[in-house]
């Protein structure tokens, strides 16, 4: 069974963010995909020091002391497909989630791209604007390793700013719905049988 595994970048553990990737899980899971959600919020991850030693290395782990990082590297190497989810803090994404696609991003090109050819899709919630960048921040992390991106039937935004008032966004629900058949969809041709 093909494992997709979302990372939800909000420090809200349960927030509008989780809820929005959950709408795309709940989608791969009725699929049949194994589905997993990694909630970042509380945990101490750092951004990228430009070290280099995930390039001496190569053992596809970043250096520094683990702060749960070579953890979510194993579970992303380990799915066919990533979500990865943030609000958009001024008109971008959270601190951990810029540090877990820097860093991540490092110790996969340090190891031959190490997610290169898996599905990848950014989902973002918003209160008002600056989502778009968000959303490509994150897609341009998934793009730069090598991976595929599958669309939805618009961008996968949902807007809310209370816990729970994404839900309302009937909209932003349903593109999450259709990226997650288009994910699974995705999924089935890059896993067909020749």
């Amino acid at each position: 069974m093909l494992k997709i595994t979302a990372f939800n970048g909000s420090a809200r553990k349960d927030g509008n963010t989780a809820i929005l990737l959950n709408a795309a899980l709940a989608e791969l899971k009725k699929k049949g995909f194994e589905t997993e959600l990694v909630q970042l919020a509380g945990k101490p991850l750092r951004g990228c020091t430009a070290c280099m030693g995930c390039f001496k290395n190569k053992d596809k782990k970043c250096i520094l002391p683990d702060d749960g990082l070579n953890g979510y590297i194993e579970k992303m190497a380990a799915s066919a497909g990533v979500l990865i989810g943030s609000p958009t803090y001024f008109a971008d994404v959270s601190t951990d989630t810029k540090a877990l696609i820097e860093r991540a991003g490092y110790v996969s090109m340090a190891n031959g791209g190490l997610f290169a050819r898996k599905a990848g899709a950014a989902v973002v919630a918003v209160r008002r604007g600056g989502a778009v960048h968000a959303f490509d921040t994150i897609n341009h992390f998934f793009t730069i390793t090598q991976m595929i991106i599958p669309g939805s039937n618009y961008w996968n935004v949902g807007v809310g700013r209370a816990i729970g008032e994404v839900e309302n966004d009937k909209e932003g629900l349903t593109t999450m719905k259709v990226l997650g058949e288009n994910m699974a969809w995705l999924l089935s041709k890059l896993h067909a049988n020749p």
